[in-house]
């Protein structure tokens, strides 16, 4: 009888509807002309800014008129990013430098050739970041997943601070996670010991690092006109679960077909926390639940 009753068309329908309901509101809009704040005359790094969130936030500041800087690992997807900013925006001023985060020697090359290239920094955006990396030691002794989600960007980060505070007002805004409350500290993790290497455990780990050094940035930088925050920005399709086996893969694009946001719509939400407004810590996207929010 109850079989019966969930099988009517009706019920069908119903179900349809609502699917497509969920659908509609997740996606929220991107209106890029709705932020009438300009960034020209602004230099602005994003790194991981060939895909996903990264280069929605670049395409973002782009559209607004800054100068952009692309930190990428891969030559191919930095080029083919760099390429389609410059044509969708008319902004020739986007401009790609090649950086492997997990390696620290690469890191400091790269703020080697900002320092001597860029009279100004006024926006770094910390995107970049891996989950579900098999483990792996790098030549700097260090766990591949921690040294790219935090002791990279970390140490870029402080390699570049000095060019931020001469061109103050600037921010900081490095991408974290909700999910940084299931996090540790242990710093025997940064060598990949004590660590289990299931699902994103290891991830979760290094974005609760993330928003313990914003937080400290934050305090150490009052008073020199650079801000720093972390941003949780929600459940959000991209290319992130990469590294997860084929099956996870397609139950998370499923269930976020209907529940979870594209990239797409984030730079509404998390690029007024990354500079439209230097001198406000803005929560992103409103409500800050269904959205994102400012750690």
């Amino acid at each position: 009888m109850l079989w019966s009753a969930l099988s009517h068309p009706l019920w069908a329908a119903l179900t349809a509807l609502l699917a497509a309901a969920m659908r509609l509101q997740r996606r929220g809009p991107w209106l890029p002309g709705a932020c009438t704040v300009r960034l020209a005359g602004k230099t602005a790094l994003v790194t991981g800014a060939n895909t996903g969130i990264g280069k929605c936030i670049a395409l973002d500041f782009a559209r607004r008129g800054a100068r952009v800087i692309l930190a990428c690992r891969s030559e191919a997807r930095g080029s083919a990013a760099l390429k389609e900013i410059r044509d969708k925006t008319g902004n020739a001023d986007i401009h790609l430098r090649l950086v492997d985060l997990s390696s620290l020697d690469s890191v400091r090359a790269f703020a080697k050739r900002i320092l001597a290239e860029e009279k100004h920094l006024h926006i770094l955006v910390n995107n970049a970041g891996v989950s579900g990396l098999p483990k792996q030691i790098t030549k700097d002794g260090l766990e591949v997943s921690f040294v790219t989600n935090h002791l990279g960007p970390f140490l870029l980060t402080n390699l570049l601070l000095d060019l931020m505070k001469r061109s103050a007002p600037a921010r900081i805004v490095t991408l974290a996670s909700v999910n940084h409350k299931k996090g540790q500290v242990d710093f025997s993790h940064f060598r990949g010991e004590n660590l289990t290497h299931h699902m994103d455990n290891i991830y979760n780990h290094t974005k609760l690092h993330n928003v313990i050094c914003t937080k400290e940035f934050a305090r150490r930088l009052e008073g020199t006109g650079v801000t720093a925050n972390s941003v949780h920005p929600g459940v959000v399709m991209t290319d992130v679960l990469r590294h997860y086996s084929l099956p996870l893969r397609f139950i998370f694009k499923l269930v976020g077909f209907f529940f979870f946001k594209e990239s797409s719509v984030l730079p509404s939400q998390v690029c007024r926390a990354g500079g439209s407004q230097p001198d406000l810590l803005l929560r992103v996207g409103g409500d800050g639940r269904s959205h994102g929010e400012v750690l």
